[in-house]
This record gives structure tokens, sequence and C-alpha cells, in this order.
């Protein structure tokens, strides 16, 4: 702190030993001054501390304002990827590159699920659209409309040694409604050896199908053969029963089903004959990528006198979009078959299969 002294005190001071000097020097004395005011002094320390520095800022108005910015965003990059994904109209496809995008890019997990949303809502109302105008063609079709099917036909030749002729073929009716499903089939296989009939069978029936819910379905059966190599000219069957369908999606559909069934059989050589019976049978169809697809169709009877169990394995491979090329092979047992003629039978074929 700086001192503040009375003025009158320094120069007294400072003057006190001025007398003696004159005397010495014979310099004439000065007469003392009269008495001065009271100056106040102000002794500074040394050295001086330099001045504070200053910084004036203009005074900030209240509220501090906010720069309006855009939040953070997901990469172009990934969102084209994420776009091309979503165009395919492919789940899985989108599945994939999403889990992959949440991975790299966690901060926009997000943003990535809405993105996922938005594909299934879409999907989900175009598939509820497609549906609703498939339920309104159905309702306003008539009973011969919107049947679709399939036609195929084999044959081979031989000659020399042995002269065989034969010839296959079979005709498929489906139509699908909104509950019901309507199937009408219908096979023949003829075939002569050395001139001499060796097979000679026929089959046509018709199955509808009630769906109730959740892959359940009701069915019923009608059915008629004929078949005098077999030992019988006539064999009617009527069944109805219980299905469900295990699987069904765009590659695999897989069901099955059970009843009671009804058989009566004219024979060729044995009294006629009405018998009851269980009947199981099992639908299968995959299809292995867009050109190949493997079918399984397979039924037992099984009764207390006789069981029949059929097979029909097929292995298709697509020409062109509505023409395909099988390969089938054929089985049947007959656990008590008719006089004189054998259990098991067996054909394989080779045919051209024309859809519509």
């Amino acid at each position: 702190m700086p001192s503040i002294l009375r003025s009158s005190l320094v120069l007294s001071l400072a003057l006190a030993p001025l007398p003696a000097l004159a005397h010495a020097r014979s310099v004439p004395v000065v007469q003392p001054l009269p008495p001065a005011y009271d100056w106040p002094v102000i002794v500074m320390p040394d050295p001086i501390p330099p001045r504070p520095v200053a910084v004036l800022l203009p005074d900030y108005p209240s509220p501090v304002p906010f720069i309006k910015a855009e939040p953070p965003k997901l990469p172009e990059t990934v969102r084209a990827m994420l776009a091309e994904a979503m165009a395919s109209d492919k789940s899985d496809e989108m599945e994939a590159v999403a889990k992959f995008a949440m991975k790299t890019q966690p901060w926009f997990k997000d943003e990535i699920k809405a993105m996922q949303k938005q594909q299934k809502d879409r999907l989900a109302k175009e598939a509820a659209d497609k549906q609703a105008a498939k339920e309104k063609r159905i309702r306003a079709a008539g009973i011969l409309q919107l049947w679709t099917g399939e036609v195929d036909l084999g044959g081979y030749r031989n000659t020399g040694n042995t002269n065989n002729f034969g010839v296959t073929g079979s005709l498929k009716l489906v139509r699908t409604g909104i509950k019901w499903e309507h199937t009408i089939t219908a096979t023949a296989n003829y075939q002569e050896t050395d001139h001499e009939i060796t097979t000679n069978k026929y089959l046509i029936g018709y199955q509808p199908r009630y769906t109730l819910h959740e892959g359940y379905f009701v069915y019923g059966r009608a059915q008629y053969e004929k078949d005098p190599i077999s030992g019988y000219y006539n064999r009617y069957t009527a069944s109805g029963g219980l299905g469900r369908r295990l699987i069904k999606n765009d590659r695999m559909t897989l069901s099955v089903e059970i009843g009671p069934a009804l058989r009566q059989v004219d024979y060729v050589d044995d009294p006629n004959q009405t018998t009851w019976s269980v009947l199981t049978s099992t639908d299968f169809s995959w299809k292995v990528n867009d050109m190949m697809k493997v079918t399984e169709t397979a039924s037992a009877y099984v009764g207390t006198d006789n069981g029949t169990f059929t097979s029909l394995t097929a292995l298709e491979a697509s020409m062109t979009k509505k023409l395909k090329l099988k390969l089938s092979y054929s089985f049947e047992h007959e656990t008590n078959p008719a006089s004189d003629t054998l259990k098991t039978d067996t054909i394989s074929a080779l045919s051209l299969v024309y859809g519509f």
C-alpha cells in the first residue's frame, strides 16, 4: 500500500541542514517558509507492479441463443444398401442386410429398425390388398372358372426279341377358393407285350377339402379304379375325415389325412366284397429351386381282410414356363390280392407335363 505523509514534515527534513551549510559558506540564511499546506504524498512501491490486463466484452443476451442444426443421419452408402434390399421384396434379404448394418452403424440402430418396419408394413399391406382382390375375384367367379391343372403323357415302344408298347397319362384339375379346394385326378396305364395286354389300369377320383382354422381341414374322397390284370373289374372307395397342413410355404407343402373308408370290389374270379377300412394319406411337395420340384403322394387303406398301400414319387424339371419333364415311380402293394395275382405292381415312367 502507498504511504501518505504530510508535506510540511517532508520539507522540514529536507531543509534542516541548510543553515549550517550557509554559515560555512557565508551564504545568507534562507528564511523558513511559512507553514505549508498539507499535501498528500504517495510513496509507490519499487518496482511498480504492472497493471492488470482487462478485456472488455459486450454484455451477453439472456437467454443464450441456440444454433439450429440437423441431427446426424445414416450414411448414404448404408441407406442405399438398405433401400436396394427393400426393393427386392424378400424379407430374408432385408433381415440379413439390416443385421449387418446395425453391427457396423450401431448409432443409427433406431433409424435402421424404422426402415425395416417400413418394409414389413408395406409388404403386409400389399399381401392384404392382394388377398382382398383374390377373394373378390373368387366370389365373382362361376363354378367352371378358376380351374388350374396339368396333363402329362408318356409312352414307349420296343421291337425285336420283345415287342412292347406302353402308354401312360394323367390329368389333375384343382380349384382353390376361399375355404374350399376341389381336386379331380385321372390316370391311365396301358401296356402290351407280344400283343398281349399286360397292364390295363385306370383311376379317377374327386376330393373336396374345407379349411377350418390353423391348417386343419375336413375332406371327402370318392374314387373309382379298374384293373382286370390285378384281379378286379371295379373298385369303389368313399372316405372322409380330418386333415392338417403341417408345412405350407413358398418352397414346401406337407399335408396328412386320416379317416374311415368304405370299399366295394368287383373281382374277376372271386366274389364281390364290401369292407370298411382306415384311410391315411400324405401329400408332399418340395420346390428345390426354380427349375426342379419333387413330389410324393402316398396312401394306405388298412382293413381286416386286405390292405392297399400306394406311393407315387415324381421328379419334375422345368423346360419352359408351362412345359416340364417328369420322371415318376409308382408303387402299389396289396396284402391279400385277388386269386392268381401278384401282391406288388410298379410302374416307372418318363413323360412330358403341360400346365395350364
